[in-house]
């Protein structure tokens, strides 16, 4: 079952216009495309926190706490080209999100491309 119909049932902290580097969604979307969509990992360094990827959307969980979200990329835009940002909504539903961010981005960059790379 996909992990957006969850998201309705959440309240969400904070909410905004987002920008997505294009090499960054690129590599997701070849990912779900080649490995498996939805696609579910750990972030290493971030205990109990995974990342699932799927169509449209994008979530940081907590495992521990029956997968409640951290932080989503929601609402992607229509893309103009494969080398410019795509604009989507960025949802906070942890005080704390903004504090994980940045290395769940890194560590997503990093598990796949090493995926990836591994898988043909």
């Amino acid at each position: 079952m996909p992990y957006r119909s969850r998201l309705n049932s959440i309240p969400v902290l904070n909410s905004a216009p987002c920008s997505v580097p294009a090499a960054r969604y690129n590599q997701v979307r070849l990912a779900l495309r080649r490995l498996a969509n939805p696609l579910r990992f750990e972030l290493p360094g971030l205990r109990s926190l995974d990342m699932i990827l799927e169509d449209g959307l994008w979530v940081i969980v907590d495992r521990d706490l029956n997968d409640i979200p951290i932080v989503a990329w929601t609402d992607f835009e229509a893309r103009d080209s494969l080398h410019t940002p795509l604009q989507c909504t960025l949802r906070h539903y942890h005080a704390h999100a903004t504090v994980i961010i940045d290395k769940a981005l890194k560590a997503l960059d990093g598990i796949l491309a090493q995926r990836l790379a591994s898988s043909g």
